[in-house]
This record gives C-alpha cells, structure tokens and sequence, in this order.
C-alpha cells in the first residue's frame, strides 16, 4: 500500500462521521385540527348559547307548534331550525341539551377516570391480590354490555343528571383502569423506581412521583376517545326516557319525541341526530389523531 494511501486512509478514519438529524417533529394531521374547531363550536354554543338564544328550550307555545325550518312564529321571530310538536324552539333546545351532554362527559370522565386511575395504579403497582381482585372485577362487568348495565343501573337511581353521571362513571372506570394498571406495571419495574426504593422512599411517593406520571398519557388518550362514547351512552339513555328528567332538554329526548313526526316534522329528530353525530365524530377524530401524534411506534 502506497503512502498516499495510507495517508487518506489515516484521515479519512480520523474524520468523524457526521451527526443524524434530528427526527422532526410529527406533524398534526389538517383533520385534528377540523375536528377541534368543531369541537370548539361545540364547547362555544354550550356556554354561551342560551345569551345567543335568549328562549326557554322547554317552554310550549301550542300556536308556533310544528314549524318548519325557518318560518316564523305568531310574535315574528324567525324559527331557525323549527319547533317540536309542543311549540318549543329546536334552536334553544339544541343549545341547551349542548351544554346537558358536554356537563355530562366531563363530569363522567373526571370522576369515572379518577376511580379507575386509583384501581389501576394501586393494582398494577403491588400486583398480587390486589390486582387479582381488580382484574376479576373488571373482567366481569366488561362481560355485560355497557348500555345494559347503563339501563340497570339508569332504572334502578332514576332520571337525573347526577344519577346519569354515577351511572356512566360505574360503566367507564373500568377502562381507565385496565389503562392505568398497564402503565403501572410497564413502569415499577424500571430502574429509577427501583433505585427510589433502594434510597428508602415510600410505596407512596414512588407511586405519586415516579409510576403515576407514565399513567397521564395514555390515560388522556383513553379519556378523548370515551367522551364521544359517553355523549352516545347519555343521548341513548335519555332516548329511553332514563337520563335527565323530562324538564331537562336533552338531545336524546328531542330525538325520542320526535320520532312520531318523522314522515311530517322530520326536524325534530334530524338536528340533535345530527349534532350529535357531528360533536362525536369530531371528538372521535381528535382522539385518533392525539393517540398518532402520542404513539412513540407512528413515529418511525
């Protein structure tokens, strides 16, 4: 070999090879951000739509009954989207069940998450009996139905908002706790949880400062995905006249009074119908898009 060669050689290996770039950030598919602005919509007209539809959703008025889409009432004021065979303004009513459904999710997913991060931290974390007993749990009332355990249950407390919230919380804590027991078990066994231990801390503290928070992320992405289902479980219950009261608007029960009229007043039943299928969609779709975007395996 000449020394030339040697030479390039010596250099070339003296070189180091250049750093990889650094992988880019994913990007936000144009379809989340679609779905957000409706939920947006959605999260606006339930604050602030009874100031922008200053009626009472459920006050009869017998004359105005079974307008069509934008007709006017015997006072001139122009009937938006219609009323019911009870003369009740659909538009109120629409804006009015909004805020019942989106009271309803959340206040399902706050206590129905809270219960079933508890479980799931506590069971995965010490395994054992504690999560044998949270596992057969579990496994037996994911044997029933939801909306048939949702009706039992809906039947058994009687038609009010807060029964509505504890019944969907008993029905949906089981899956933030199968979420959280997952998260727990992959992350107790990790080397800093084990050198905390090592250093004297406690079962508590390692749960709240080292196990509980691999438990967010997945549990977010859970929680996104069963506000959609939650908002179906209430409109299906107050469909069957066991959700909220009947004093209550409610989008479910707009549809459920409506069906008689679908060959004469098929407004009725369309526009919650129709709300509903849109706010679910949309919310579904930001759930896709959020579990993508968190999903270290869609990023390769």
């Amino acid at each position: 070999m000449s020394a030339a060669t040697t030479t390039t050689t010596a250099g070339a290996a003296a070189v180091p090879p250049a750093a990889a770039p650094p992988r880019a950030a994913r990007k936000v598919p144009p379809r989340v951000w679609i779905g957000g602005g409706v939920l947006a919509l959605f999260v606006l007209a339930a604050v602030v739509g009874p100031l922008l539809r200053p009626y009472d959703a459920v006050a009869t008025d017998l004359p105005n009954r079974l307008l069509a889409p934008g007709e006017r009432t015997d006072a001139g004021d122009v009937a938006w989207l219609g009323t019911d065979q009870m003369g009740r303004d659909l538009l109120a009513n629409l804006l009015a069940g909004s805020r019942i459904s989106l009271l309803v999710a959340c206040a399902t997913i706050l206590v129905g998450g809270a219960a079933g991060l508890l479980v799931g931290l506590v069971s995965g974390y010490f395994g054992g009996w504690p999560d044998t007993i949270a596992s057969r749990v579990g496994d037996i009332q994911l044997a029933f139905p939801s909306i048939l355990l949702a009706i039992v249950l809906a039947g058994v407390l009687g038609p009010s908002v807060t029964n509505i919230v504890i019944t969907l919380a008993i029905t949906r804590w089981v899956i933030f706790a199968r979420v959280a027991r997952a998260s727990a078990m992959a992350t107790r066994r990790l080397g800093f949880v084990d050198s905390a231990r090592v250093l004297g801390a406690g079962h508590l503290r390692i749960m709240v400062r080292h196990v509980l928070p691999s438990c967010w992320q997945p549990l977010l992405v859970a929680a996104t995905v069963q506000v959609g289902l939650v908002m179906v479980a209430e409109a299906s219950l107050s469909f069957l006249g066991l959700g909220v009261p009947v004093d209550t608007a409610s989008w479910g029960a707009t549809v459920s009074v409506g069906r008689d009229y679908l060959g004469s007043a098929w407004w009725i039943s369309t526009m919650p119908a129709a709300a509903l299928a849109l706010v679910v969609t949309a919310v579904g779709v930001i759930g896709d898009g959020f579990r993508d975007v968190s999903d270290p395996r869609s990023q390769i």
